[in-house]
């Protein structure tokens, strides 16, 4: 199971840093390109930036610190994932998921001065550019929040106490 959760994670942070690497060899710092339309329905661009901040430039020029709550969340991350992880097949791939994009992002902090390469622009709202690696933090961090609320052990048992009649 930790070798699948290993070769996974690899994988993640693998696929993140190729498209990196097309980004940064294709395009100009600030350089935008159309990437995804419907008709004359603007969804998405390919926009090359590099964010020296977390999510929404939050930290920003702040390396040293985000380079260690990074480690710090990975540490505790590969902790669970260890000592919990065979338990439930959601516990599992969100952390997976976590500890993937994580990865991805910290390569990047560490070999580009600091810096992630974001690329992914919606154009349906105003949203922050982002990347791949930072997807799977997210959508692992919501199926963690579901499984902490939903299917932890603590709620289970919560549920199969029996109600204690008053009357």
């Amino acid at each position: 199971m930790l070798i699948l959760a290993l070769l996974a994670v690899l994988a993640i942070a693998g696929a993140d840093q190729l498209i990196k690497y097309w980004i940064v060899q294709n395009f100009e710092l600030y350089q935008e390109k159309d990437f995804l339309k419907i008709g004359s329905l603007d969804i998405m661009h390919l926009h090359y930036i590099e964010n020296t901040g977390s999510a929404f430039s939050s930290f920003s020029g702040q390396t040293a610190f985000l380079l260690i709550v990074t480690a710090i969340g990975i540490g505790a991350c590969t902790y669970v994932l260890i000592r919990h992880g065979k338990k439930n097949k959601l516990l599992f791939w969100s952390l997976v998921m976590i500890l993937g994009g994580a990865v991805g992002n910290m390569i990047d902090r560490i070999f580009r001065s600091g810096a992630v390469i974001d690329y992914l622009d919606l154009k349906l709202f105003n949203f922050a550019v982002f990347n791949f690696a930072d997807c799977f933090v997210t959508v692992g961090t919501i199926l963690l929040m579901i499984y902490i609320l939903f299917f932890s052990e603590d709620k289970t048992k919560q549920q199969e106490k029996p109600e204690h009649d008053n009357s």
